[in-house]
């Protein structure tokens, strides 16, 4: 079954860089328009509480890195994601092939997501001024070696995949199979008609299974993104960061583990801390399927048409 994007024209460009492309496009879009979204879901999963984060005010906090670095965040999933498709032996089931090509995709995202979300979640819960402060800060711990720079950088990144791997396992499936089914069903309502492209989806079908899809995924997956922001957001108290030395590494904290930072949200908070901001979670990434695979659609069937 043809994917929306395919048709009868052979594209110009290989497919590995159609899928970069497309996927540029696509994370660029729905990250930079639903950042409000995303900013009001941190600041209610924020340990500080929802006003003291910042309320309604300043909800472009953040924004910075996410206008750099979603494009190539969504390309390394969307051209791993692709090209694993096409890879050969992979579960019988074309529900297993997705769910193997979607992990293997996070895994690669993540590698730009993960400090992309430390950096803009700090800023969102009013930590710092804005994203350059919050990296500067992370930056002065260089002088106390590179490793600590860089465990500071993929703060979160454990549950981060946590988080990711089963939303994708459960969106990206559902997403091609509701696809397919659609389009099958076209087809056999179409039998008559000469329209050659009856069996295709389009890319606004695309994006309403795309946001169906994502909706079930986020509900589902809300309290793993509860703690990968609780993590995110348990910096190390710098008082002075242009001050720090190697002699003085003794006198910053150590890194809460996930499963410490779950048993104080249990403890304090009770288990329903953990569905916390799950309202605009789900609103934000039932509009961001949407945005996210009817542009990824959209920009993959422009391209091919070159």
């Amino acid at each position: 079954m043809p994917s929306p994007a395919e048709n009868t024209h052979t594209p110009s460009l290989p497919p590995a860089t159609l899928s970069l492309l497309s996927g540029a496009v696509a994370g660029t879009t729905v990250d930079t328009t639903l950042f409000p979204l995303d900013t009001l879901k941190t600041r209610l999963q924020s340990r500080s509480g929802f006003l003291s984060s910042g309320g309604f005010r300043h909800i472009y906090s953040g924004l910075g890195p996410v206008v750099l670095f979603s494009a190539p965040s969504a390309a390394l999933f969307f051209v791993t994601y692709d090209t694993t498709k096409r890879l050969r032996p992979l579960p019988s089931s074309s529900a297993g092939t997705h769910m193997v090509a979607a992990s293997l995709g996070e895994l690669a995202a993540c590698l730009v997501r993960v400090p992309t979300e430390v950096l803009k979640q700090r800023a969102q819960a009013k930590q710092f001024g804005n994203a350059r402060e919050a990296f500067r800060e992370i930056w002065a711990l260089r002088r106390t070696g590179w490793g600590r720079v860089l465990r500071e950088m993929y703060r979160g990144g454990g549950v981060t995949v946590m988080r990711e791997i089963p939303f994708t396992v459960i969106q990206f499936p559902l997403w091609e199979a509701l696809k397919s089914g659609w389009a099958m069903r076209k087809m056999k309502l179409s039998t008559t008609n000469t329209n050659t492209n009856a069996h295709v989806t389009t890319p606004i079908e695309s994006a309403l299974f795309g946001s169906l899809s994502g909706a079930l995924a986020a509900l589902i997956t809300t309290p793993l993104d509860v703690l990968k922001t609780r993590i995110m957001l348990s910096r190390r108290h710098l008082e002075n960061p242009e001050t720090i030395t190697a002699s003085s590494t003794s006198s910053i904290p150590k890194a809460h583990s996930a499963g410490s930072i779950l048993r104080e949200i249990l403890r304090e908070e009770g288990p329903r801390a953990l569905m916390k901001g799950w309202a605009p979670r789900v609103m934000w990434i039932s509009i961001g399927g949407a945005v996210f695979l009817g542009a990824y659609d959209a920009a993959r069937a422009a391209l091919e048409r070159l």
